[in-house]
């Protein structure tokens, strides 16, 4: 099999990854685009590693370490996305810049503290 297929279909990914990027609004429509564009990273390492000799299997440890990367990213990503939506109550970010006022949490009925033992 040639290389060719393989970075074609890594070429797509990372063409659909960028528009996802540059062109929506939404935040998680957005981190799904820079999903893409890993996954489109690893998948040309893994290519590259196949077609070339590498006695360390480079290409093939590099992808590991943009699997973990992203799964790292998803995490912390979707931590901010719910800390927005919670302050805002929307996750567009054309207007994330802007500073907003957190709301006031709920009042907590009396005698009952906020889980912390005395």
């Amino acid at each position: 099999m040639s290389p060719a297929l393989p970075l074609l279909l890594a070429a797509l990914l990372a063409g659909i990854g960028t528009y996802g990027v540059l062109a929506r609004r939404h935040a998680v429509l957005m981190l799904i685009g820079v999903e893409l564009l890993l996954a489109a990273a690893g998948l040309i390492l893994v290519t590259v590693g196949q077609f070339t000799p590498d006695a360390h299997a480079s290409g093939a440890v590099l992808t590991l370490f943009i699997i973990t990367i992203a799964a790292a990213e998803i995490v912390v990503a979707l931590a901010v996305i719910m800390a927005m939506f919670r302050t805002r109550g929307d996750v567009d970010l054309t207007g994330a810049s802007e500073p907003t006022e957190p709301t006031e949490p709920a009042e907590h009925p009396a005698g009952h503290e906020s889980g912390v033992s005395q």
